[in-house]
């Protein structure tokens, strides 16, 4: 069933209001009758089966029928941290890292970052990231929309680590499995910390270790850039058996 994100204001009462590009969607792309069923979610991970009452030019009306919990949140709060890479590639991280079940990504720049930080185009850039977090959101049916944060410096991000109680971090040249530094960990928030195309280097992962970060290995062939933070979420999700079909 479709789903759409919408602010906490569009709800009044047992009814909500769906304005902007939610509208061309409805009308022009799924062509949408009253009656018809969507989902919407305000990102308090509860779903809101609603009917459409009416469709108008600017704005579309819809009557709450049922609220239910969502069932597309993992109880393991993962954040993936990629080194800044060529924007192309962030899309992909981003929306696919959404789809498999990340709660947020965190951003950062490292000494062999082929992107540096550009404070205006980073925050054009980071409104498209988010976009695409959004549509990834609806498509894989999350109750709520990962955030995209604002991209950090090594000396910032290495701040950042000390909030986690686990920080995993991707290295080529040896760590341990994932299976094995999560095992007798409880912690439900989790920082996922991947490299840039060049990889870390020792100072980086010293830097790290200094402040908890674990670093882990993800099998014999080296991953690209891109595909490092996804099969790495994978393993994260798939050990708390939250993927692959299986129950805890």
């Amino acid at each position: 069933m479709q789903r759409y994100f919408v602010s906490e204001d569009a709800f009044q009462g047992e009814f909500v209001w769906l304005t902007g590009e939610e509208v061309h969607h409805i009308r022009n792309v799924m062509r949408f009758q009253p009656n018809d069923q969507i989902i919407v979610c305000k990102e308090d991970g509860m779903d809101y089966l609603c009917s459409i009452s009416e469709i108008n030019r600017n704005e579309i009306l819809c009557e709450v029928v049922e609220k239910r919990p969502s069932k597309g949140e993992p109880k393991t709060r993962i954040t993936v941290a990629p080194s800044l890479v060529r924007s192309n590639k962030l899309e992909w991280i981003i929306q696919k890292g959404t789809e498999i079940g990340a709660v947020s990504f965190q951003p950062f720049c490292s000494e062999r970052s082929l992107i540096h930080i550009d404070d205006k185009k980073e925050r054009k850039k980071r409104e498209r990231w988010q976009r695409i977090a959004k549509e990834a959101a609806e498509q894989s049916h999350r109750g709520k929309v990962p955030a995209v944060l604002p991209a950090l410096s090594w000396k910032e991000f290495l701040a950042e680590m000390e909030r986690f109680p686990l920080v995993l971090i991707a290295y080529e040249k040896g760590g341990v499995p994932i299976r094995q530094a999560m095992a007798g960990s409880q912690a439900d928030e989790i920082m996922l910390v991947t490299g840039p195309e060049g990889g870390f280097t020792e100072a980086e992962i010293d830097e790290a270790k200094a402040r908890g970060a674990v670093p882990v290995t993800l099998g014999n062939r080296i991953l690209r850039a891109e595909t490092a933070p996804l099969v790495a979420l994978s393993c994260i999700l798939f050990a708390r058996h939250e993927l692959g079909g299986e129950t805890q």
